[in-house]
Order: structure tokens, then sequence, then C-alpha cells
């Protein structure tokens, strides 16, 4: 029989189970606290279960307890990016940045992606499989107790199409935000996504209070097609309707992510179109200067062309500014480490 996933149950649920098993309610809170404060890495760390109390739960329960394979760090800035093993031997990235403003943590949802974008790494394996609530909660667990300091902001912005794991990514929002665990506010959560409509809608009904960042990167359909094969079937017209429902549901302004490449989405003309088209919304405009791929032939735009950009945006009322570049020096963009490992390992995957 398989084993339940202890670290993805609720406060509430593993009261239930504690209950099932013949334990007072008060054992569930002990584990809870162990698993999403303390950041046990294991039941034998638990110095106030019983050893029988341990050994029921390790034969009834899975621990998710993620192993850092490689860790780089950025001799700029300081920024880390973590290649994590997973218990079947497959593969996710983080990455951790420190701003000013506090510590923030980019996760991954899926090991890989099937959404095709053709400026990303992730997606050119394809999907091998969604992660759990714990395998995405994990990511930031071990990265906090590698580095010994606080995360304040989650990014749900690494590997994978977050809703395109729906489920999963809901109950990681409760169990991250509960105060119970790490206690992270959901204004302090945000989860990218490259467009897919009906889920957008369905997130907007949750009303949660977490920013929702669409993957834009072009202001006319024919170019995001290019960029994008997620808008051969949700145009942008429907895309800004779902964007402005997402704000009259939650009352939180859309983050607009636009990847800024050379000769294809750079030009004034582009950024004029961009302008009309989202004129209206309660929006902000991230500008990123595209990551190179090997696999891919897209050019960083010239950072003159960035400024006059965001200066046109400005000009016309729209809030945006250009991204920091975090990790440049390492392999910062989504999927480029994983990538690499597997090459290494002659694009098999690996034996942990």
């Amino acid at each position: 029989m398989e084993k339940k996933d202890i670290k993805s149950l609720t406060l509430e649920e593993l009261k239930a189970e504690m209950t099932a098993v013949g334990e007072k309610p008060f054992r569930a809170v002990q584990l809870y606290e162990w698993m999403h404060r303390k950041l046990s890495r294991s039941f034998a760390e638990m110095t106030n279960i019983s050893m029988a109390m341990k050994e029921k739960c390790g034969e009834s329960y899975s621990y998710t307890a993620l192993r850092a394979v490689e860790v780089q760090e950025s001799a700029i800035d300081g920024t880390k990016k973590y290649l994590f093993a997973l218990p079947d031997g497959n593969m996710v990235e983080s990455v951790w940045m420190r701003y000013k403003h506090g510590n923030s943590v980019c996760i991954s949802s899926q090991v890989g992606c099937r959404m095709g974008c053709r400026f990303c790494a992730s997606t050119l394996d394809g999907l091998v499989r969604n992660l759990s609530p714990s395998e995405m909660l994990d990511q930031i667990y071990a990265i906090t107790l590698e580095t010994g300091e606080r995360v304040s902001n989650v990014v749900v912005m690494g590997s994978g199409e977050p809703l395109d794991n729906y489920e999963n990514l809901l109950r990681f929002i409760t169990l991250l935000t509960d105060e119970n665990g790490l206690h992270i506010s959901q204004r302090n959560v945000t989860v990218s996504t490259c467009g897919i409509v009906p889920m957008m809608r369905r997130l907007a009904q949750e009303k949660l209070q977490i920013t929702l960042a669409l993957s834009l990167h072009a202001p006319t359909d024919e170019k995001r097609r290019e960029l994008m094969p997620i808008a051969n079937r949700y145009s942008l017209a429907e895309l800004m309707e779902c964007c402005a429902y997402y704000f009259e549901q939650t009352g939180r302004r859309i983050t607009f992510e636009y990847s800024l490449v050379r000769d294809l989405n750079d030009t004034r003309k582009d950024a004029e179109t961009l302008a009309d088209l989202i004129r209206g919304l309660n929006c902000h405009v991230n500008l990123i200067p595209v990551n190179p791929v090997r696999e891919r032939a897209y050019i960083q735009s010239e950072r003159q062309a960035v400024e006059a950009f965001a200066a046109l945006l400005t000009k016309k009322g729209i809030n945006a500014t250009v991204r920091r570049e975090m990790g440049r020096d390492i392999d910062g963009a989504c999927g480029q480490l994983r990538r690499r490992f597997l090459r290494n390992s002659s694009g098999t995957r690996a034996e942990l």
C-alpha cells in the first residue's frame, strides 16, 4: 500500500489521521510543528515523539526531505541556485535571492513543463510529472536551513506551469501561509502562469490575496504565438478580459512579465502596442532582458532598448520596472541547471 505524504496534510487532516490510529490530537500539533516550523528532516529528529510513535509514522507515511545535489552561488550578488533530488531520482531547481526587503525563493511546481515556451529551458524535455505540495514546500524549507535565513517572499515561477498543477498548488499555498507553519503572508506569494484562461478564472474565484503574474512577452497575438504555443489557444483579448476579472474578484493588481528579445518584441512600436493593450487595467509590467538559452537563438535586448521601452511605457501612464538581474554568472534561467545536469549524465535520469 502506498504511504500517505504526511507533509502535504493540513493540521486538521493530520489530527484526523492521529485520531484514526488511536493517538491524541495534540500529537498532530507536535508533528506539524516539527515539520513546518522547526523544519525537521526526519521523524528521528522529533525529540518529544516516542520511539514507538516514530516507528508507527515511518510505517504509515512518506516524509519529504529534499537533498541538494548541487548549489551554485553568484559571485556578483550572492544569489544561490539549488538543484534538488526528488525521491524518484528526478531533479528540480530553486533560486534564493537576497533583496533589501527580504529574502525571496523562486520554486518549481513541476518536473519539466509541457507549455513549450520558446525561450525557456524548462520545457525542452517536456513534462515529467507534477510536484506534490510537500515537494514544493520543502524547496523553501531546505533553502531556509541551508542559508540560516528566513524567507519572506515566495515566487512560484521556476520550472513548470503552476496552474497545470492546480490542486497541489492550492494545497501548497494553504500550508505555506498557515499560521501554524512558516506563516508567510499570501500577499508575499506570487504565482506565474503562461495564461491558461479557465484556470486563471478558477483561481480568481478562490479570492486569494496572492499576486498573479502573467507571462505576456508580446503585444500582439501573432508575436505571442511565435514565442508561446499557449497563444494558439487563448487570444490576448481573452487574457485581458480574464485579468480584469481577476482584479474584480480579488482586488489584486496583475503583474505582466515581459521578456525582451532583441529585434523581436523590443521596438518602440511594440511598447506602444503593449501600452494600448493593457491601458485601463490595474497592473504592473515587469520587463526582463531574456536569459540566453543554449538551445535557442534568442538574444537579449540592448540595454538602451530596454530603458527606452520602460521609459515609453511610463510616459504612457503604465507602471513599469526593469527586473534586477540576479545570478547572471550562474545557471540563472529556469531549467538551465537541471538541463546541464541531465546533459552531463548523458540525458538519463540520475541514479540516487
